[in-house]
């Protein structure tokens, strides 16, 4: 199953022209004089990284506060290039703007499933890309035929589940006029709700629904190889941050250069198109 969906991801991400893009302030990889957050981090000794905990395989907080996924690994290669310990501090879709330019400031940057988007880098920055997304959807494995388009889930009778706050609510409130739309604290939970009967579609994306699919017989991803949107996920942090933003940049080109991102995409099960 999984051979199936990377075959599928694969199609997806290098059968359409991905460019990976950020909000950075200088694309220049020259080096920054001036390094005072980094400075600052490294005085601390540890670097605080936000994220949201509930976003499987990116960023997942277990019962006992263990963090684990793509997203943390990539924390932690940030936080070995800065030379620092870590710290994880955790964030919510609903609040995650307002937590990156929180005064005082609550972490140093926030990962995990992070897409790049014109809004956020209006206001904050946002590192290159290292991993490509769209937005699929999650329903159960029963009624995988009955979904083959947007307007098949776009009608009353189908219940649609999302988180609040963050792009799967946006997107299904601008694109879902006459689906019934539930709006669910928890996003880890929502998979398990669709599975049960207690919704019909969960909107997700392509990083994310695979892992579900290939945990839980009972759901289905149909749509995984024509995802709606295409994106790029990043990291983020506010501005002002420009040595930060550049030592991140330089961490993903590096991991890109020397193959270290591919492995890492292939543990979680994941394709990048670049």
């Amino acid at each position: 199953m999984r051979k199936i969906f990377l075959l599928f991801l694969t199609a997806v991400l290098f059968g359409s022209t991905v460019s990976f893009a950020s909000c950075t302030a200088n694309e220049d990889s020259a080096v920054v004089v001036n390094q005072p957050t980094i400075t600052r981090i490294q005085e601390r000794g540890t670097a605080l990284i936000g994220t949201t905990g509930d976003y499987r395989p990116l960023s997942f907080r277990e019962a006992d506060g263990r963090y684990w996924g793509f997203g943390i690994e990539m924390a932690q290669e940030i936080a070995k290039r800065l030379g620092v310990g870590i710290e994880f501090v955790q964030t919510s879709w609903p609040t995650l703007s307002a937590d990156v330019q929180a005064e005082p400031q609550t972490f140093d940057l926030a990962i995990g499933g992070i897409t790049i988007t014109d809004a956020r880098c209006e206001t904050m920055l946002m590192s290159e890309g290292y991993l490509a997304n769209g937005k699929t959807i999650l329903c159960r494995a029963s009624e995988a035929n009955r979904y083959k388009s947007l307007a098949d889930i776009d009608k009353p009778e189908v219940r649609v589940m999302v988180n609040p706050g963050g792009l799967n609510e946006k997107f299904a409130n601008k694109n879902l006029t006459h689906a019934t739309i539930i709006v669910h604290p928890k996003n880890e939970e929502i998979p398990s709700l669709v599975a049960e009967g207690k919704a019909d579609v969960m909107i997700t994306e392509i990083t994310e629904a695979p892992y579900y699919v290939q945990t839980d017989a009972r759901l289905a991803a149909p749509l995984l190889n024509t995802p709606f949107n295409h994106g790029e996920i990043g990291v983020l942090m506010r501005k002002g941050q420009d040595d930060l933003l550049q030592l991140v940049n330089d961490v993903i080109r590096q991991m890109k250069s020397d193959g270290s991102l591919c492995q890492l995409h292939e543990k979680y099960g994941l394709v990048y198109g670049y």
